[in-house]
């Protein structure tokens, strides 16, 4: 897969540097997730597979240094890049020890770290992208893609053979953008006009706590339509 096509989560307890970050590698088009913790961290890597973790050392309750740790310990490969504040050569040494891949320093360019990002990312033999999802959950909705069963507030809702095959398409392909033409091949929905808007706006009724502000099924303007699950 190409570098600017990679997901990535980044865990900070910095709101702040947490929202500059993923404004700027979103800017450079990666797919970025965001977590304030190792807890918050864990939840998104049970619903996407990522290419990528920008890690900071320093966090609340378990550490970057712990998670980082508990990750390999745990078979999981993904690469990671730790941030921390600390420059000394054995903090460096300690984060490389426990399975990062590379270490940055605050304060850091911006375009240092899309630097290493890409350096990580091209350096891995095979990076695996986000795969798709057995159950995809989206705040009160729950979507298991092998039954083709949408349930929402612990009852099962209906779905016209259309809104199933868009809500499938996308849910096999979550934070992936997929075109009108791609939608209207997998679903079999009319081409003409905007016939598939009118479907998405269908389905986020049924799936959205509120359909005009969607979280989950998110408009890209002038490419498409993504799924972006809990």
């Amino acid at each position: 897969m190409q570098a600017d096509n990679a997901h990535i989560l980044v865990v900070d307890d910095d709101a702040r540097l947490r929202e500059l970050l993923q404004k700027f590698l979103s800017e450079n088009d990666f797919f970025v997730f965001t977590a304030t913790d190792a807890a918050d961290a864990r939840t998104k890597l049970c619903s996407l597979a990522f290419d990528l973790i920008v890690l900071d050392l320093m966090m609340p309750g378990e550490s970057g240094l712990e998670f980082a740790a508990d990750l390999r310990k745990n078979d999981n490969d993904v690469p990671i890049l730790m941030l921390t504040a600390m420059g000394e050569t054995d903090d460096r040494i300690k984060g490389l020890e426990q399975g990062a891949d590379d270490y940055l320093t605050k304060p850091f360019e911006p375009r240092e770290l899309l630097l290493r990002i890409n350096s990580i990312l091209k350096r891995v033999s095979h990076v695996e992208a986000a795969g798709p999802l057995s159950e995809v959950n989206m705040g009160e909705a729950c979507f298991n893609v092998e039954r083709s069963e949408l349930i929402v507030r612990g009852e099962p809702v209906k779905l016209t053979t259309v809104e199933l095959g868009l809500l499938k398409a996308l849910s096999e392909n979550p934070g992936t953008i997929l075109s009108r033409e791609d939608l209207i091949e997998q679903t079999g929905a009319d081409a003409a006009g905007r016939a598939i808007d009118v479907q998405v706006t269908r389905l986020r009724r049924k799936i959205e706590t509120n359909p005009k502000v969607p979280r989950y099924l998110q408009t890209v303007r002038g490419k498409g339509y993504v799924l972006m699950p809990d």
